[in-house]
Parts: C-alpha cells; sequence; structure tokens
C-alpha cells in the first residue's frame, strides 16, 4: 500500500497530477480543490489510496489526512466506490462535507456527479454520527488558515461575538482570498 508521497509536481490536469518521487512519476487523481493549488515544479506532501479494480490500479491523492479520511469512510457506504468519494471532495471540501451529512443535508450531496438524491440520503443514513467534526475541522482551519495576516484574532473575535468557529473561519478565509484577488489581479 502507498499511504503518502513526498515529491515534485511534474504536471497538472482537470482530473489528476504527475508527481515525481525519486525519480519515479507517479499519476494521482485528486480533488479539483487539490489540484487548483498545485502547480509544476512544486514539492508537495500528498497522502494516497490505492485502488486496485478489475480493470485498473489508481491511485487517488489528498493534500490532508482529514480529505484522505473522508474519502475513506465515504466507501464505507454500500454503493460508494472511489469516483463517487472523489467527486464528493471535489464539490464540498472535507469540513462542508462532514456538516452536509452531520445536518442531513442530501441537496447539498447530491450536487456532486455522479450521485443522485437517493445515494445523498444513503450517505447520510450510514454516515451521520460517525464522522468526528471536531478532528476535520481543526485540519481544515490548520491547513486553510493564511499565516501573517491577524486572520486568527479575527477569527477568535467572531467567536467571542458568538459565532461558530467554522463559520468564523469561513468568513475571514473568504475575506482574505478576495484580498488577495484584488491586489494580485
Amino acid at each position: 500500500m502507498i499511504g503518502m508521497l513526498h515529491g515534485r509536481v511534474e504536471s497538472v490536469d482537470m482530473s489528476s497530477a504527475l508527481i515525481e518521487v525519486g525519480g519515479v512519476g507517479y499519476e494521482i487523481r485528486m480533488p479539483s480543490a487539490d489540484l487548483a493549488s498545485m502547480h509544476a515544479g512544486q514539492e508537495v506532501k500528498v497522502y494516497t489510496s490505492l485502488n486496485v479494480s478489475q480493470d485498473a490500479i489508481t491511485l487517488f491523492g489528498f493534500l490532508t489526512p482529514a480529505s484522505k479520511r473522508m474519502f475513506l469512510q465515504l466507501q464505507k457506504v454500500s454503493g460508494i466506490g472511489p469516483k463517487v468519494a472523489l467527486s464528493l471532495l471535489s464539490t464540498l471540501p472535507p469540513d462542508r462535507l462532514a456538516h452536509a451529512v452531520a445536518d442531513g443535508d442530501a441537496t447539498a450531496l447530491a450536487k456532486a456527479p455522479g450521485l443522485g438524491k437517493k445515494g445523498a440520503q444513503k450517505i447520510i443514513l450510514e454516515l451521520k454520527g460517525s464522522i468526528d467534526l471536531s478532528q476535520i475541522e481543526t485540519a481544515a482551519s490548520v491547513i486553510s488558515r493564511p499565516e501573517d495576516t491577524g486572520s486568527e484574532q479575527v477569527v477568535e473575535g467572531l467567536i467571542s461575538l458568538g459565532w461558530r468557529q467554522q463559520d468564523a473561519l469561513h468568513a475571514v478565509q473568504e475575506v482574505w482570498q478576495g484580498a488577495t484577488t484584488s491586489q494580485h489581479p
């Protein structure tokens, strides 16, 4: 089993990245948000899951352990394979996906290509209560929090005003992303 790779990105396309590790190039299927954050020449650590099927051997990868855990947990639901699990993680980040399951939001889950309303309801039925939201939220906040911007103090301030931690993190991230976009067109 290949659990993690650390190497240099050779290329990125719409569904996968080619990562060179020790002279070997690994083609890794990844969620769209992970792929969008990668570029050729970048050093990356990718948490992987190897899937062996009748007609292919496929390596799936994630930039966070939380994404990998969510990917594996989704596949525990009967009828949900790696392609649908990856589609879900490309549609919703792990923290929002976990909240959609916890809140019973089948509409949010059904937005993923390859998953209908019945499949979304099945995921909710089988996974509700088994996803550790605190672990996923902590991982999401550590990974996505911009450094040296004062965002940590802003999040703490919003929480002291009664905001939920996840809502405060999400709001600060949106503002920060908007600010960097306007500074660097």
